[in-house]
């Protein structure tokens, strides 16, 4: 039985996780499988919606801006309100530019937050980071395994309801104006749609994505810091979404699981087999391993394990000529 608990107990662990990854990892699909915005920053917005969520929430830190004590479903609420807030203004300043220099610019502006946290010691404490982050059902559910098992069936439900509001919105017209952006934005433009203005809107949804998984995070760790939201992060994250399949919303939390669990299982057997001393250098392996899977399925299955749905039209032709509706 000690060993049936211990699995279930990582298992859940490993899922609580998957689905925080999962709903970053759609809000990065919205922007670059269905809208074509090359966002490098996406560590910066999770760690937006972590320290917002912290400051709101966690009791009053001494001799520190924050720690105001509300019920932690606003400091969700805040964090999803404050990284779309940096999104729309990111947005404003960087959408109209190049694939290749939006990618630049996100990528600085991760950066520079990651710096602000680890030197604003006043805001986010620093290197030393915000502690004490309330725990959702902490004090009414006492057993570890038990609150683990509470807290991946509400991260389930908001991934879940985050899925299928996104199906919905990317299979109405406005997604579809989205994918017609993302292939030709000058035909799009040509036909009456404001191609900045939808790609505003993808960008600021999917970054309150990314706050809300950072918020989720925060509160499951407990304790957050600036070496949380390095930029491997961001790597990880773009790997899940290639790996799954962009433009797929199944194929991107497919990705978040394959990925996850290679890492996880990675870091397990370096634990094993290299001795004590070297694992510091040696946990640099599991970077290279993620970047090999990523190049053999960008070689065996360029579109991922579940690439986009070739969607031509909901009409078809029957024998006789008549159109008729799938």
């Amino acid at each position: 039985m000690p060993d049936l608990l211990g699995l279930l107990s990582y298992g859940t662990f490993f899922l609580v996780f998957a689905t925080i990854y999962g709903l970053v990892v759609l809000g990065l699909n919205l922007q670059w499988g269905f809208t074509g915005l090359f966002n490098v920053g996406v560590a910066g917005f999770v760690a937006i919606g972590a320290y917002t969520s912290a400051l709101l929430t966690a009791p009053d830190y001494p001799d520190q801006i924050g720690g105001l004590g509300l019920p932690i479903p606003l400091g969700w609420l805040g964090a999803m309100a404050t990284s779309g807030l940096a999104a729309f203004i990111v947005g404003v300043a960087a959408l109209r530019l190049r694939h290749d220099y939006l990618a630049i610019t996100t990528f600085g502006i991760a950066v520079t937050l990651q710096l602000v946290a680890l030197n604003a010691q006043g805001l986010t404490g620093g290197p030393f980071g915000l502690q004490f982050i309330p725990k959702p059902f902490a004090d009414v559910i006492a057993d570890n395994l038990a609150w683990n098992l509470a807290y991946l069936a509400m991260a389930a439900t908001l991934l879940g309801l985050s899925y299928v509001a996104l199906e919905r919105l990317v299979r109405s017209p406005w997604g579809r104006v989205l994918r017609a952006i993302r292939e030709d934005e000058t035909a799009a433009e040509s036909l009456g749609k404001r191609a900045f203005r939808f790609r505003l809107q993808a960008f600021v949804i999917g970054c309150m994505l990314m706050g809300l998984g950072g918020a989720l995070y925060a509160h499951f760790v407990g304790y957050i810091a600036p070496e949380d939201f390095l930029p491997i992060l961001t790597f990880q994250l773009w790997t899940m979404l290639i790996v799954g399949g962009s433009g797929n919303n199944r194929g991107a939390i497919l990705g978040v699981v394959v990925v996850w669990a290679l890492w996880t299982l990675s870091g397990n057997v370096l634990r094993e087999l290299v001795p004590a001393e070297h694992q510091a250098r040696a946990a640099t392996l599991q970077v290279v391993l993620i970047g090999l899977l990523l190049m053999l399925i960008l070689l065996v299955r360029p579109r991922g394990l579940l690439g986009e749905e070739a969607i031509i039209s909901r009409h078809t032709k029957n024998s006789a000529g008549e159109v008729q509706e799938e």
